[in-house]
């Protein structure tokens, strides 16, 4: 996928700095992660993870996240699994509104993010369309598909 027009698509990094505590890790990310950037951004990301022994918590500051692509999604959940499965809390940081909504879309926020009502760096919460099931009657359906029916008695006869 290409970066929207106006991005600069060779302008990708990352870059990390110890946090406040040894067992703290604040990866920065700047740019526009695509399909280009997507196996660096996981190598360079592992490395990190891999190379510091009793991390606890991984940092991902996403104020400088232009945008990314679906393969950039696939790599932060890629991450998110390793990270896992080193026993370290991955959290993303600082997440522009453009992120918060391509991980609503995709249904990965509340995965990604499970903190994202604490940490939605003051924005309001992602619009979310309403849906409602209603069988060919326009009649709401339950769960199950199954119309409500009123449960009073029928004036019908």
């Amino acid at each position: 996928m290409t970066p929207p027009f106006g991005l600069d698509p060779t302008h990708f990094r990352l870059t990390a700095a110890p946090g406040s505590d040894e067992d703290v890790l604040i990866m920065k990310v700047h740019g526009f992660l695509d399909y280009g950037y997507a196996d660096c951004f996981l190598a360079a990301a592992t490395e990190h993870l891999e190379g510091t022994p009793g991390l606890r918590a991984l940092h991902l500051d996403c104020s400088d996240l232009d945008g990314l692509d679906s393969m950039g999604l696939a790599m932060l959940l890629m991450l998110h699994r390793r990270t896992t499965a080193a026993h370290v809390t991955l959290y993303l940081d600082a997440r522009p509104p453009s992120l918060d909504r391509m991980l609503d879309i995709t249904g990965t926020l509340d995965h990604l993010a499970p903190h994202h009502a604490a940490t939605t760096s003051g924005h309001a919460e992602p619009h979310r369309m309403a849906y409602r099931h209603t069988s060919e009657d326009d009649t709401p359906l339950d769960r199950a598909g199954q119309g409500h029916r009123s449960s009073g008695s029928d004036s019908s006869g």
